[in-house]
């Protein structure tokens, strides 16, 4: 039994298959059109996940869809409705996106896949019962907790739910326009950065300033109760009326008008920040709470919905204890939901047996692969030098040496990640223990804020020697602390207070692996198991036996603005454009120095 689920037209538009309930393919459309979060139908992706599994449209059982077009009418009427007067930027904005594609999504689907499957007709899931679905299923545990929050699906933005064996039921919710992640959102856009593309920048950003306005948002801005409920106060935004994010009395009251993009950052936006990670941590440890007291005695959790990728919440989280065990959804955002929408129809709607051993994500190495006769023809075709190896510890070595001697090294290996972290299979990888690794990265690689903290991959049965975690983290989901911290006479808010700069304390060596560790000592750790992903593994195992240090910096394969690379012509093209020094596709290494003369550089990216 095939079932094909679809999210499209809202951001991160993907696709997934699934077979007799096996997730076999899933993919994000925005790695085959280069477009980043790319909403558009997803046909590319649609096709890879077909023709992965060598079917047509008229093998498929089900097309599934992840939101209910009616019920995101209904809303969207409703805030006209409310909004009166100021009806106009709105319907200039969503018209087209409401009456022209979604409400006509069965037929544009029809179009893409080149039919509707067996059923000829489209199937639908509710927005957050999709994302619950693509918590739960997948998740090792014969029952659940579900949290799911992010900006909003149809109506909800928050919900608390339970799944055991094959069915979900909503517990609680909460409805737009009250939202975390829209409330996240708006301090994303007020510090300057793209709402849905610069959430994960506010976060990293957070720890360099302090929760001086947790009181105003507490007190002006959201009220949230002690069981995790809140309401947005909505007289300082500005989203329900279709315009910017935040309004003229937001900006009132933290001191003038939002950072434009680009500009130096202040203490300011470190210190909104610091304020409003604190309150979304608050909110989630509260929800949880409320979560655990209706479980019966559930010790599992399980998270999705786009709030769910903020790690530092999860680190939170995950330290207060209040659930034995925290299952998340790799793919957490609107793409996950295309694999909740199938896992959702196959167990709930055709009441199929679910057996739950163990987690069925497979990594989340979900995507296409190369085969080395593919990789080889694409290499041989375009005169590109390249050294062959097979694979074993001397190819395992020479990639742990190069590393060791601080060469950066672009790994493009087996199948692509479903969802926004690079796993090891389209990863950049360094050495953790240079102190100058991070600028490096940040400014000749990714070329983007040097601020930014990089996460590191560590074989996990180490990961305790080096991190406070106390749990797998396979999926960069949760963030934990260095343990052996430097000794730096350095106080960083009287540093910012005086200076209001951060190239100083970028700098500052705060661990022995000072690349990965972020101004306040944490990181975004991912651990590396041989059965999860044998090669990426093994390169740390090699680099480990080399150096002694059983971890790597691990950071998504492309450059600011673009989607992580899909094809060895991506990889390729990436590589010759940045100063990664080698790439490594599969069998084969490429060194920079044999390469012919680098492309000249462009910016066809939109910043992110």
């Amino acid at each position: 039994m095939y079932i094909l689920g679809i999210s499209a037209l809202y951001h991160d538009s993907a696709a997934a298959l699934i077979k007799d309930g096996e997730i076999i393919a899933a993919a994000q459309e925005e790695r085959f059109t280069r477009a980043k979060h790319d909403k558009s139908i997803p046909r590319n992706a649609i096709h890879y996940c077909m023709d992965f599994a060598h079917i047509e449209a008229e093998n498929i059982d089900a097309v599934v869809y992840y939101d209910d077009p009616i019920l995101t009418l209904d809303r969207f009427l409703a805030n006209l409705a409310v909004i009166g007067d100021n009806q106009k930027d709105l319907l200039e904005l969503s018209y087209d996106s409401m009456f022209q594609d979604k409400l006509w999504i069965a037929k544009k689907l029809e179009q893409a896949i080149g039919g509707l499957g067996k059923a000829r007709k489209l199937f639908i899931t509710k927005h957050h019962m999709a994302h619950a679905a693509s918590a739960f299923y997948p998740s090792p545990y014969e029952s659940a907790m579900i949290i799911t929050v992010d900006g909003v699906g149809e109506w909800n933005t928050t919900t608390i739910g339970v799944g055991k064996e094959n069915e979900i039921t909503i517990l609680k919710k909460i409805d737009y326009p009250h939202s975390i992640g829209l409330l996240y959102s708006a301090f994303t856009y007020f510090c300057g950065f793209r709402v849905n593309y610069g959430d994960y920048k506010l976060m990293g950003l957070a720890p360099y300033g302090e929760p001086v306005y947790y009181d105003v948002i507490k007190n002006k801005l959201i009220d949230v109760k002690e069981d995790g409920s809140f309401r947005l106060n909505l007289d300082y935004f500005d989203f329900q009326n279709g315009r910017s994010m935040t309004n003229k009395k937001f900006e009132m009251l933290f001191g003038g008008s939002r950072r434009e993009p680009e500009q130096k950052i202040t203490k300011r936006e470190m210190d909104l920040a610091a304020s409003v990670q604190k309150v979304v941590e608050e909110v989630i440890v509260k929800l949880a709470r409320t979560a655990k007291a209706l479980s019966g005695g559930v010790e599992n959790l399980v998270l999705a919905g786009g709030v769910a990728l903020n790690c530092v919440a999860n680190g939170v989280l995950n330290r207060e204890k209040i659930f034995k065990n925290i299952w998340v959804q790799p793919a957490a955002g609107d793409a996950g939901g295309a694999l909740g929408a199938a896992l959702l129809f196959y167990y709930s709607k055709c009441k199929n047996r679910r057996v739950a051993e163990k987690e069925t994500q497979k990594g989340s190495y979900l995507g296409p692969a190369y085969t080395e006769e593919e990789i080889l023809h694409y290499l041989e075709a375009n005169g590109i030098p390249f050294d062959k190896y097979e694979y074993g510890e001397e190819f395992y070595d020479t990639i742990a040496d190069l590393i060791a001697q601080q060469k950066i090294i672009g790994l493009f290996e087996g199948r692509m990640e479903f969802g926004p972290r690079a796993l090891g299979n389209r990863s950049i990888i360094a050495d953790p223990r240079s102190e100058i690794m991070q600028s490096r990265l940040n400014l000749s690689i990714k070329y983007r804020e040097s601020f930014r903290p990089f996460a590191p991959a560590v074989l996990e049965e180490k990961c305790s020697e080096y991190f406070d975690l106390d749990m797998e983290s396979p999926y960069m989901l949760f963030c934990g602390f260095v343990r052996e911290k430097a000794d730096i006479d350095f106080d960083l808010t009287k540093y910012l207070n005086h200076k209001n700069d951060l190239t100083e304390i970028i700098k500052r060596k705060r661990s022995a692996f000072p690349a990965i560790t972020h101004v306040d000592y944490s990181a975004r750790i991912q651990t590396v198991t041989r059965e999860s992903n044998p090669v990426f593994y093994d390169i740390i195992k090699q680099f480990e036996k080399k150096t002694g240090c059983g971890m790597l910096i691990n950071t998504s394969f492309n450059v600011r603005g673009e989607p992580i690379v899909c094809t060895p012509k991506d990889a390729y093209y990436c590589f010759m454009n940045t100063e990664i020094d080698v790439l490594v596709l599969n069998n084969f290494i490429l060194y920079k120095e044999k390469q012919p003369k680098a492309y000249k550089r462009r910016d066809v990216y939109e910043l992110d």
